[in-house]
């Protein structure tokens, strides 16, 4: 057994037990102030999720690849029980409550849709660039992207959207093509700020003019969709809920509203700002102690750690999840075997897009998502479901070399 641990790879678990201690040391200062005790509450997710990591880790390769439809299949059921049976909150209904045992399926679906994703992409023989093959592994990701979204929770569905394109780009999808899907959605939320918008489409009139000059009638095409996708934004808008709305123009401008959709935003900079370069110390954060800072314990935990311990434990997060992030393309990279390898990459974008967003919400350069920041963040069905992607990865490194 000890030799099987030595064949594990200890740079990414380095990296991970950093950033699982960076967020037991945020959450620990949280707790104090908060009478609530987030720090034991989450190492005893982070015990159970130690255990699972390691057994899906050693776990034989042929079942993790039997169970991906399977598993695809059950989180789409739970994903529908929601509107049946779910637990609201926040203005949006998310949990499922099975056996006493309260779970997100959204974070069980992610992993899920990955897996299947990975194990229909493959077969060598497909082409993603052809029709049929590209159809059916985008709709693999739509399902459940459109169950999220209804709950609502735009955030997460955001994930399925961004899992797809690193994915695509993997395996052999063109990156000319890889832009005609994601100018859409830059279009729809360009929209919101004209001078944005213009500058979006004066790029689609430069990429027309370079990559579909041959073909004239689908650039033309191309160009009216935009167009069109951004004259529908406010009947976008009229559908999102009034919480949303509130985050996505305090974005814009946070002091409209100081008191109230702009207060976390507003605090969590001031948070960051205070702490300079070396933090004002272990529990000695005022916006943390004081309870001025909002979901401290959660959405904005970065702001906690860069109060306590400055521009230095800011960057030591960064650095941790650079590392982790790097071991992860490796491994992509190195993993002979495709599912493995498609797996991986996912596993990166899913992780790397949360981080990124995260981060980017507690500075004020991306509206408030409720995404947690990976390892760091308080949470157990989240924690749990990346300690398994991270059992996956240790899996696959084992067997990198293996058809």
């Amino acid at each position: 057994m000890l030799n099987q641990i030595k064949k594990l790879d200890i740079t990414m678990l380095l990296s991970l037990t950093g950033l699982l201690a960076m967020g037991l040391a945020a959450l620990y200062s949280t707790s104090q102030s908060s009478g609530i005790n987030f720090f034991n509450n989450q190492l005893q997710w982070i015990f159970l999720g130690t255990i699972t990591m390691l057994t899906v880790a050693f776990m034989p390769n042929r079942i993790i690849y039997d169970f991906a439809y399977i598993g695809y299949a059950i989180s789409l059921v739970f994903l529908v029980l929601i509107f049946f049976m779910g637990t609201s909150g926040y203005g949006a209904t998310r949990w499922l409550r099975i056996a006493g045992v309260g779970f997100q399926p959204s974070e069980l679906a992610k992993i899920a849709t990955l897996l299947a994703v990975a194990r229909y992409l493959s077969d060598e023989r497909l082409d993603i660039n052809r029709l049929k093959p590209f159809l059916i592994a985008s709709c693999i990701f739509l399902v459940p992207f459109v169950l999220v979204a209804k709950q609502p929770d735009l955030g997460t569905a955001l994930v399925f959207t961004i899992m797809v394109l690193p994915i695509f780009y993997w395996v052999g999808l063109g990156t000319e093509k890889i832009i005609l899907l994601v100018t859409p959605g830059i279009v729809l939320f360009a929209s919101f700020n004209y001078f944005t918008f213009l500058l979006v489409m004066i790029f689609i009139l430069v990429f027309i003019f370079y990559y579909l000059r041959p073909n004239v009638i689908f650039g033309s095409i191309y160009f009216i969709v935009n167009i069109a996708v951004g004259l529908l934004t406010p009947l976008f808008w009229n559908q999102l809920k009034d919480y949303q709305k509130k985050r996505i123009t305090t974005f814009w401008n946070p002091e409209a509203d100081r008191l109230g959709s702009g207060y976390q935003i507003i605090q969590s900079k001031v948070a960051i700002g205070s702490g300079g370069f070396t933090g004002k110390g272990f529990l000695q954060g005022s916006q943390t102690q004081l309870r001025y800072l909002p979901e401290q314990h959660n959405d904005f935990i970065f702001a906690v750690i860069g109060e306590e311990f400055g521009f230095i434990g800011v960057m030591l997060g960064f650095a941790l999840f650079t590392i982790f992030l790097i071991r992860v393309v490796q491994i992509a990279n190195a993993s002979r075997n495709r599912f493995r390898s498609v797996v991986a990459i996912g596993i990166g974008a899913i992780i790397g897009f949360h981080t990124f967003v995260n981060i980017g919400m507690t500075v004020g350069i991306f509206p408030v998502t409720g995404l947690p920041l990976p390892f760091i963040s308080y949470g157990g069905t989240a924690l749990l479901i990346n300690m398994i992607m991270v059992g996956l990865l240790l899996n696959f490194y084992r067997h990198r070399y293996e058809y």
